[in-house]
């Protein structure tokens, strides 16, 4: 009987120090309810509880917690249809209000994080979702921070982790992109035309003060083209050589001119007249010079002239 006993003693004695005597790691923390009242904070460490249920003791995790926001489908402001997705980081920093203001700290959390971030992707535009991230995420820390504070969570980070779009819209994109990277290369192209034009000028206009540089220039072309493996060679001829032969093709196209129009006019022809007789008539008239009465006297004439006999 006395072994029993001492049975019994041993298994009340590891029960009772068992529920009266507890160890908290470095990260956990107590809230102990005493007759259901809270009664203090305590850890890490042992602690020491009353037993039968006099002393509850609720641990609390104050690591930081990392918790995955399922993706949402919504709508943004100029109504692309996204999907988003994102990562909340947070941890508790006041153990007694996560036990006694809430009744699940992390199912609280992940629901205000999911509404949070419906409500402020819908604010915004498509091109602000993806090029003002940063912005977006600490928008959403202040947040989901300023509604969990109530009850001891405090959040450190927001990430949106992915923005899904559709593929109409991801070729729509594209080709907007693509037509930007062809805006920017021909506004650079004409940007270097424009400068080379200016450096062109000014080397125009140092050539034309010293003459010799455009023979130098002339020799250096001439020897970049020998260096060349070519069966043709081009040899460019300056426009000075040809300026005296364009001159003397002016000045004899001037004299030819000249000479034309010093020429004398040629005399006007004159029709030969025939003596009056009077078989003849005169075939000029005596007024004013017509020829056309004295023809007509004439063929008169020759009608009624006898026909000669045989």
């Amino acid at each position: 009987m006395e072994l029993v006993y001492l049975l019994f003693a041993a298994l009340f004695g590891i029960i009772f120090v068992s529920s009266t005597f507890k160890v908290l790691a470095n990260w956990e923390r107590a809230v102990i309810l005493r007759l259901g009242k809270f009664n203090r904070m305590t850890g890490p460490g042992p602690i020491f509880l009353l037993p039968f249920g006099i002393d509850r003791a609720y641990r609390v995790d104050t690591r930081i917690v990392t918790l995955d926001v399922p993706r949402q489908d919504m709508m943004t402001r100029d109504n692309v249809p996204v999907s988003v997705d994102a990562i909340v980081l947070f941890n508790v920093t006041d153990p007694r209000a996560a036990i006694l203001n809430i009744e699940n700290f992390m199912r609280t959390t992940s629901l205000i994080a999911q509404t949070t971030l419906r409500s402020t992707i819908g604010q915004c535009e498509l091109d602000e979702l993806l090029a003002q991230r940063e912005r977006i995420n600490q928008t959403l820390q202040a947040v989901i921070d300023e509604q969990t504070e109530p009850y001891g969570v405090k959040v450190t980070a927001v990430e949106v982790r992915d923005v899904s779009l559709p593929e109409t819209m991801k070729r729509a994109m594209a080709a907007q992109a693509e037509a930007e990277r062809d805006k920017r290369a021909k506004v650079i192209n004409a940007e270097g035309e424009f400068q080379a034009a200016e450096r062109l000028t000014q080397a125009a206009n140092m050539m034309s003060k010293e003459p010799a540089a455009l023979q130098l220039r002339y020799l250096q072309s001439m020897r970049e083209i020998a260096s060349e493996r070519s069966s043709m060679t081009i040899l460019p001829i300056p426009i000075d050589l040809l300026t005296p032969f364009v001159e003397m093709a002016k000045r004899a196209n001037e004299q030819a001119k000249e000479a034309a129009s010093e020429a004398p006019a040629p005399a006007p022809a004159t029709t030969p007249t025939l003596a009056a007789t009077p078989e003849t008539p005169s075939l000029n008239a005596a007024g004013n010079g017509d020829t056309a009465p004295a023809l007509s006297a004439y063929s008169a004439a020759a009608q009624h002239e006898p026909a000669p006999r045989s």
